[in-house]
């Protein structure tokens, strides 16, 4: 079925309802606008189901959150009657229709017998993957799109472990979705009809309050919190989102008096209205939370995306300036504290796992390394994480000590099994306390590690393509670099190539050939140089993106950074000139 087909299919439906038809007739005349909403339907990626809001098959709207919900409901009813009765946990954040979504998808499933648990008001995304493992949840859905602009919303579909559907597991749940293919196959019922039924149940602060129980439980020194967290002066931001009333609660339990929201990010808002993009990743996202901690000489600025489950993190630098930290120098530092700690009171366990990802800097994997604790390496994505984590529950063998991505993840405990921003903040305020007690600043604490592990500089860039063009542009880009890889770059020659998509890792100055061991294929290359730098490239899961990681090691952190800026210019000029 083609686009037209497709959108002619919405249109006639008699079960579409008015709203919809009318923003899909006022854009009868925009083929081009047509295309882009009814070419595809919306793919679960690394993030799951994420796309603009609006009308049409490649949107986020009730019908692809009923689809999606249906086939849910399908792969659960095949697990059993025992699965039914547990239920699916579901979340949501402050994004426009996020709770108009997480509400429709908990009728989709009362409507096939499934019970559902939701909130009455938005949570952090962490808090859902705890509820599923609390309330004993077969499943569980939360509705967000992170930290993408305004305009879209997602739906992340997570399974009973607590953590994102991946695997087979995930195949089967996409297989079921895909089987939709009609809005009369979507089932639904009436909140009344729900709740009569006792199926539609809502979460409370019981579950809440256990989860903030057990995040507090994971702070390294709650006697040196109590102490300094009234010396230490903290500006936190949500940016609109969800993290506000968790992250300040579980702060302020611990004894951080001292915490300043933004006022004007303090509240719920679905325009994001005071920055671009909700994302802590950008410097942006941080300008009001920095012209408050300068008014208040603050020690330390944190700010969580609008699910809360990514933290980012500015502080002083050595000229009293607040900088933005790196998702991998937050990491660096909470990696070192964590094991440091855990290592002084005796329970860092000789089986512990630091796990992380193939596109992170070296040097949390070289502090774990100190630490006697090995690194499991994954695909991007937390989901990937907490497999690991379940493969160690299950096979008896390898204790979990520390999980994170460069995007601004930390997982520091296992009871949830997603990135978590509460808890991170938790850790990173504490981390934040115990240097000053040294007398030392976060930044501080980094060149400590840069002096013991080496001066490492790790950076981000991003295509940005749009549209099926977009899509077949960043295919070719791909393709290109599998048939015709660099030799060199900075005249540094280029020593092993990894490709996750065929599972080979090539040695080119040895000529040889070995398989890589993940569990399941995905298109990344990674080209390692012979000094050890190195480079990476995926397609995003979610967005017609193209994700490119640097890595690179100098004599000192401006020698690095420098370094960093002519392989980044030179490899950026490779990967573009392929479309010229």
């Amino acid at each position: 079925m083609d686009y037209m087909d497709r959108y002619k299919m919405w249109l006639e439906s008699p079960m579409l309802d008015e709203l919809t038809r009318k923003e899909l007739m006022e854009i009868s005349d925009n083929k081009a606008e047509i295309e882009d909403r009814f070419y595809k339907d919306l793919e679960f990626g690394t993030g799951g189901l994420r796309g603009i809001i609006g009308a049409g098959s490649n949107r986020m709207n009730r019908y692809t959150v009923g689809k999606a919900t249906q086939g849910l409901a399908n792969h659960i009813k095949k697990q059993g009657i025992e699965a039914l009765g547990r239920g699916v946990a579901i979340a949501f954040d402050s994004r426009f229709k996020s709770q108009e979504f997480a509400e429709q998808a908990a009728l989709v499933l009362n409507a096939n017998g499934i019970k559902s648990y939701i909130y009455e008001e938005l949570q952090p995304t962490p808090l859902l993957s705890f509820s599923i493992r609390k309330l004993g949840a077969i499943a569980g859905l939360v509705i967000t799109a992170s930290h993408n602009p305004p305009e879209y919303n997602g739906y992340k579909a997570y399974w009973e472990d607590g953590g994102q559907a991946v695997g087979s597991r995930a195949d089967e749940i996409i297989e079921e979705v895909y089987s939709v293919t009609s809005f009369d196959q979507i089932k639904t019922i009436t909140l009344d009809e729900a709740k009569k039924a006792g199926l539609f149940m809502t979460i409370g602060d019981l579950v809440i309050d256990e989860y903030v129980k057990q995040a507090k439980q994971l702070c390294v020194n709650p006697a040196l919190a109590n102490e300094w967290g009234e010396k230490i002066k903290i500006v936190f931001t949500p940016l609109h989102g969800a993290g506000n009333k968790l992250v300040r609660r579980v702060l302020k339990e611990l004894g951080f008096e001292r915490v300043i929201v933004v006022p004007e990010q303090e509240l719920p808002d679905n325009k994001f209205s005071t920055v671009k993009y909700p994302n802590p990743e950008e410097p942006d996202a941080f300008a009001l939370a920095i012209n408050l901690a300068k008014k208040e000489n603050a020690d330390l600025i944190i700010a969580t995306d609008p699910d809360c489950d990514r933290v980012g993190v500015a502080a002083k630098n050595d000229k009293g300036e607040y900088f933005l930290l790196s998702g991998n120098q937050t990491a660096a530092l909470l990696v070192n504290y964590v094991m440091r700690g855990y290592k002084e009171r005796g329970a860092l366990p000789q089986d512990g796992k630091l796990i992380t990802t193939i596109v992170t800097s070296e040097l949390g994997k070289k502090i774990a390394a100190y630490y006697g604790i090995e690194t499991i390496l994954t695909y991007t994505g937390f989901k990937y994480i907490a497999r690991e984590i379940l493969k160690m529950e299950n096979c008896g063998k390898g204790s979990f000590v520390f999980g994170y991505e460069e995007s601004y993840g930390y997982m520091p405990g296992d009871f949830v099994r997603d990135k978590d921003a509460v808890t991170a903040s938790m850790l990173i305020c504490e981390m934040a306390a115990w240097y000053k007690s040294r007398e030392l600043t976060l930044f501080e604490g980094l060149c400590e590690i840069w002096n013991n592990f080496g001066y490492h500089a790790d950076a981000l860039k991003t295509i940005t393509m749009r549209g099926i063009e977009g899509i077949a542009k960043i295919g070719r880009i791909m393709q290109e670099l599998r048939d015709k890889p660099p030799t060199e770059i900075l005249g540094i020659k280029v020593e092993l190539i990894e490709d996750y998509k065929e599972q080979v890792s090539q040695n080119v100055i040895k000529n040889t050939k070995t398989n890589l061991s993940m569990d399941e294929t995905s298109d990344v290359l990674r080209f390692t140089l012979s000094n050890g730098w190195w480079f990476a490239i995926r397609p995003s899961g979610t967005e017609p993106k193209a994700k490119v990681y640097f890595s690179v090691t100098g004599e000192s952190i401006e020698d690095s950074n420098n370094k960093m800026e002519l392989v980044v210019s030179s490899v950026m000029e490779l990967i573009l000139s392929i479309e010229e």
